[in-house]
């Protein structure tokens, strides 16, 4: 047998999830992006996706290494599935879960309260689109689409010369 597409898919699964995260940080310190609690939680797996990559760089054994890239594509999916649900919400296809999609209700000093509790970026209002896909949309292509190109690339053999 071959050997795996291995050294890609490891690559892929550190590039991806940095790019992406490195994009929304320079979209928030240099363009005002300032992200909502859900783009907070598509952030965290992809966090955790660059430390299992890099892992997978420094621990010896093909085995171990392909345990580490296959958990790194199952976190990076998991920011994609995320991006979908927050996509959604965006374009309001469902209720958000949070309190940053909440309306408000009552009557004086209720409101006031809930106003001045709620969050300043609201997750149910895209910040910036692009061909009419906000940015949660983006991150859910290319992170799923990301996550299954590494999975592929791990079952490929490359023939024996």
């Amino acid at each position: 047998m071959g050997e795996t597409f291995l050294r890609p898919a490891r690559w892929i699964a550190l590039l991806l999830p940095a790019a992406l995260v490195g994009g929304a940080w320079i979209g928030q310190l240099f363009f005002g992006l300032y992200p909502c609690e859900m783009c907070h939680w598509q952030r965290w797996p992809h966090y955790a996706a660059i430390v299992l990559a890099l892992l997978a760089f420094a621990v010896p054994g093909r085995v171990n290494q392909r345990w580490l890239v296959g958990l790194a594509a199952v976190a990076i999916a998991l920011s994609g599935a995320i991006g979908v649900y927050h996509a959604g919400v965006e374009y309001h296809w469902w209720a958000g879960a949070t309190a940053c999609t909440a309306t408000f209700s009552g009557t004086g000093d209720d409101v006031l309260a809930q106003i001045m509790n709620a969050p300043l970026v609201r997750c149910d209002t895209a910040q910036w689109t692009l061909f009419g896909i906000s940015l949660a949309g983006f991150n859910a292509l290319f992170s799923l689409a990301g996550a299954g190109l590494i999975l592929v690339l791990m079952r490929q053999r490359r023939p024996r010369i």
